[in-house]
């Protein structure tokens, strides 16, 4: 059975999930069995059903004339569209229609009685790195499904959560939220039996207003868990730890050892990291058993990631040992997170480590610490530059807070600083010149520039790259920020 097939459904009990009016046309809808879905058209195969979503740029609705022309065996739609040469099925709102299908495809997986576990992931910060080590592991013991990139909301779960089949061991979802109540929705539609909290940051502070209501948010996943369900807690965070108050069933700990003489259940100890930032720990769980792991992936910070995961796969089965090869073994995950890659251009090249995916305070201090530790024992120390775009939704503290960031870049020792701006939107630009003044203050500012857009950061980083052979550069930044662009510009020469 394809990755792609959701349980197969006729078009009858489709429409009754959604709670649609099934609008035929022919004959042909008693007959058709749909085995997938899709939002976007492109992506259609045969016995698909499209979801048409009106979006900002592109409505959905426009692409159900051609539809069945690619197999579509259906389409939900919020109006009957006239020419269209596939059954409709006529809903109010095709967002929630979407979710409603999902909820009812994870319902016929439970009712096949087979085992079958979904695993929540949410936190400020790691989601998707701990789902990339999450699927990693569990797919050693079942069929398991997991979004692509950061699929997290009301349209990425539900439609991850639709590729679910009969055959599906397991089923990571991760969710994310900018609103107290996006949790609590999605799992109203899939309820987890496992849910992990991995760390309440500041990110979008701005949106929810003070860390206890982004705790708040993140607690959803706790109180949405199935009746007597486990909650994998980091015992680090003081917001995550207090949610063990409420949960339905057992709590397991995972995190740092905290010096008081109370440890997490599953824990690494002596963290260290090689010259090309790739840590090393000691794995430890409850049962006093331990392993040494070497993560395939950079970043210290993703320790506490792949303890999260390691967790969660460890209570489902795997053994120590086997969590250990397998968390060596990942070497890539989603892109834009710590990617490492040699940018050759024709005057000079350069180490890239591409962070670009997202920024907040917290991940922004974790890829500069990356970059500092970037062969920090060898004898020639590389030139290290720090690409930094802005950080968005972190309320009225937003500015000091990117003053902060700069300060911690120079201090921290970065050799240069850039940081971007943009030439159409002044409050982005701003915050980008409140990183250059942190900065500034903070040392030498010799090499600290506050540029307005991609291109040129380009040029100053090659530039710098030239008179600097072996330069190693950050590239981190939010996704409005426009550097993951860059970053793809890069990696384009990098793959030459």
């Amino acid at each position: 059975m394809s990755s792609l097939t959701m349980m197969p459904m006729s078009l009858e009990e489709i429409a009754q999930a959604v709670q649609g009016r099934l609008v035929a046309g022919t004959a042909a809808a008693n007959t058709p069995v749909a085995t997938s879905a899709f939002t976007d058209s492109r992506q259609i195969v045969e016995g698909s059903v499209f979801i048409a979503i009106a979006g900002e740029r592109v409505d959905g609705h426009d692409y159900v004339p051609h539809v069945g022309a690619q197999g579509a065996v259906a389409a939900i739609v919020d109006h009957e569209i006239a020419d269209a040469d596939v059954p409709q099925i006529v809903v109010e709102d095709t967002v929630l229609a979407l979710g409603l299908l999902a909820k009812h495809n994870i319902e016929r997986r439970r009712a096949l009685g087979t085992p079958f576990t979904v695993v929540g992931i949410t936190g400020s910060v790691g989601k998707t790195t701990t789902k990339d080590l999450m699927k990693a592991l569990l797919s050693h013991m079942g069929s398991t499904v997991a979004p692509v990139g950061s699929f997290n909301n009301e349209i990425g779960l539900p439609l991850t959560s639709l590729k679910v089949n009969a055959e599906t061991r397991f089923l990571v979802a991760e969710m994310g939220a900018n609103h107290v109540g996006e949790i609590a929705n999605l799992t109203s539609l899939v309820p987890p039996d496992i849910a992990v909290v991995l760390k309440v940051g500041v990110a979008h502070l701005g949106e929810f207003g003070s860390a206890e209501r982004i705790a708040q948010a993140k607690s959803e996943i706790i109180h949405g868990l199935v009746p007597g369900g486990l909650s994998v807690l980091n015992a680090n965070d003081e917001h995550v730890a207090a949610m063990s108050a409420f949960a339905p069933g057992d709590v397991m700990w995972f995190g740092l050892p905290n010096g008081d003489g109370g440890n997490p259940a599953i824990t690494a100890q002596h963290v260290r990291c090689d010259e090309l930032d790739h840590p090393s720990f000691t794995l430890k769980n409850g049962d006093g058993e331990h392993a040494e792991v070497t993560l395939g992936i950079c970043g210290q910070h993703n320790v506490m990631n792949a303890l999260a995961a390691a967790s969660v796969a460890m209570r489902l089965g795997m053994s120590i040992d086997e969590v250990a090869s397998a968390l060596s073994d990942v070497t890539t995950i989603s892109p834009h997170r710590m990617a490492v890659s040699t940018v050759n251009k024709q005057e000079t090249s350069f180490t890239l480590i591409d962070d670009s995916f997202n920024a907040n305070p917290d991940s922004m201090k974790a890829g500069l610490d990356g970059l500092l530790r970037w062969k920090a024992g060898s004898e020639s120390q590389p030139f290290r530059i720090a690409v930094l775009g802005t950080m968005l939704e972190l309320g009225p503290d937003e500015k000091d807070l990117h003053v902060g960031i700069g300060r911690y870049a120079l201090e921290g020792g970065v050799d240069a600083l850039l940081t971007v701006g943009s030439a159409s939107d002044a409050s982005l630009d701003a915050l980008a010149g409140a990183m250059a003044d942190g900065a500034s203050l903070a040392g030498d500012a010799s090499h600290v520039d506050w540029v307005h857009d991609i291109d040129e950061a380009d040029r100053l980083v090659t530039r710098l790259a030239v008179e600097h052979p072996g330069a190693v550069v950050l590239l981190k930044g939010s996704h409005a920020s426009g550097l993951s662009a860059l970053a793809e510009r890069w990696q384009a020469l990098a793959a030459q």
